[in-house]
């Protein structure tokens, strides 16, 4: 069993399906359960706070990053094994990816498609090789996925773009590709 360390992206709102904070959680155990990392934006609340405390409850090893202008917005959860706060959202995307070996993106808002945007563009540019997998739970990246195929289709990127991330339904799923 390698130390994996996997960033999670995901949403500070638990969203309107509670299948996203039953995925988190899972998501959260089995990173832990397999002596892995978990890599996140240090929040308490939403999916964050959820797939967290799962970690937590395991044991694991858990590594949050916040901006200090988020720290009460997105109640700053000081309880990690390592709580970073930086100076800007910038500073806090590049502490996460930098700590990470893998990239597993769930549900959320603005945030997590910049997070995600930014990784697939690092690796367009060839300056990452890092495992993308957006987990899909209920559907909720189709229209992002439909997205993507348009823009390889429209001739605004190679058609390697979409071999840069791949597709799970649910935390099962998403463990088991990262391996």
């Amino acid at each position: 069993m390698s130390h994996l360390s996997v960033c999670v992206y995901c949403g500070s709102r638990p969203g309107a399906s509670p299948a996203f904070s039953v995925e988190a959680e899972a998501l959260g155990a089995g990173i832990a359960a397999r002596g892995w990392r978990l890599v996140y934006g240090a929040g308490d609340v939403g999916l964050m706070g959820s797939v967290a405390r799962a970690a937590q409850a395991e044991g694991g090893d858990t590594f949050g990053v916040i901006p200090r202008h988020l720290v009460d917005w997105e109640v700053g959860k000081t309880d990690l094994t390592r709580y970073v706060v930086t100076e800007t959202m910038h500073e806090r995307k590049k502490v996460m990816f930098m700590n990470c070996d893998a990239v597993v993106v769930m549900p959320g808002g603005a945030g997590s498609l910049d997070e995600l945007f930014e990784v697939l563009t690092w690796r367009q540019l060839g300056l990452h090789e890092k495992q993308v997998i957006l987990m899909n739970v209920e559907g909720y990246w189709d229209p992002l996925v439909d997205l993507l195929q348009h823009v390889v289709a429209k001739g605004f990127a190679d058609k390697s773009l979409l071999d840069y991330y791949s597709v799970v339904a649910g935390a099962a799923e998403a463990l088991a590709e990262l391996g």
